[in-house]
């Protein structure tokens, strides 16, 4: 985790470097019916921790079931990708939910997949909201409530994955959560350190060379090029790929063997 010092490593006699660890995590199990999404076998190779779909934006119990075996099987962290009700939207359309209904919905999810994770022996560490719901208790107080009691009431031992310097990070810490920050690998920033929206040119990055020197200097330095060409600081102890990206597999192994070539281990931060 980059909230740890990094760890000096001995070159030599008298050279030293810093060896560096960050986790990488992608949206997984978001595979329907029919409907495929993304490449979840491709990804287990490459990634440290997987969001795996509660069945509220994206899977099925069959294919949630599936991913979660192979990311047992590579001993990969697994998160609850908890969402809106919205499986037409694919979860990225903002809705005003009651919070009586936000708390309960945010609790089934992650109970459903709390059980299909112990059937495969494994089971889930962190909680990582998806899509519009992510966006929105990023900085509106009153779901972000809602979405920590909702932790809080089902195991209050669970992570919560964050946007880097959201205000919910610090909602989240003060109800006594564990939080990790998060960066976006394909995702362009504003200066203000928030994501440029889907909807304006350039808002996702396709380029894994580009992406790559990104993320370098991310884990190295603390700063990441906002889409205006000015340097934003993010402190982030995660980096996601987004699963259903076409350059997804690419931009993962890019980063797999950009990061060792830069002594950056990949590792899941709830080791």
């Amino acid at each position: 985790m980059r909230s740890k010092p990094p760890e000096r490593v001995a070159v030599g006699n008298s050279e030293e470097r810093y060896a560096m660890k960050i986790d990488l995590n992608s949206d997984l199990g978001e595979s329907l019916g029919e409907w495929s999404m993304g490449d979840d076998a491709a990804m287990l190779e490459v990634v440290s921790s997987a969001n795996v779909a509660c069945g509220f934006h994206a899977g099925d119990p069959a294919g949630i079931l599936e991913t979660l075996k192979s990311a047992k099987a590579r001993n990969v962290s697994v998160g609850a990708h908890v969402a809106y009700p919205d499986l037409t939207g694919f979860g990225r359309r903002n809705m005003d939910v009651a919070s009586h209904e936000l708390v309960a919905d945010v609790i089934y999810q992650i109970g459903a997949l709390q059980g299909l994770a112990a059937a495969v022996g494994t089971r889930v560490r962190y909680v990582k909201p998806h899509g519009a719901l992510y966006n929105t208790i990023a900085k509106d107080a009153r779901q972000a409530q809602d979405v920590i009691s909702a932790i809080r009431t089902i195991d209050p031992t669970l992570t919560l994955v964050a946007l880097a310097g959201s205000p919910l990070v610090g909602w989240a810490r003060e109800a006594g959560l564990r939080v990790v920050s998060e960066a976006f690998a394909d995702r362009a920033y504003t200066p203000a350190g928030a994501l440029v929206s889907r909807r304006e040119k350039g808002a996702v990055l396709h380029d894994p060379e580009v992406i790559l020197q990104r993320m370098i200097r991310l884990v190295q330095e603390g700063v990441i090029e906002a889409i205006d060409g000015s340097l934003v600081k993010i402190d982030a102890d995660s980096i996601c790929v987004h699963g259903d990206s076409p350059d997804a597999v690419a931009i993962a192994r890019s980063l797999q063997q950009g990061f060792a070539q830069n002594g950056i281990t990949i590792a899941a931060f709830a080791e």
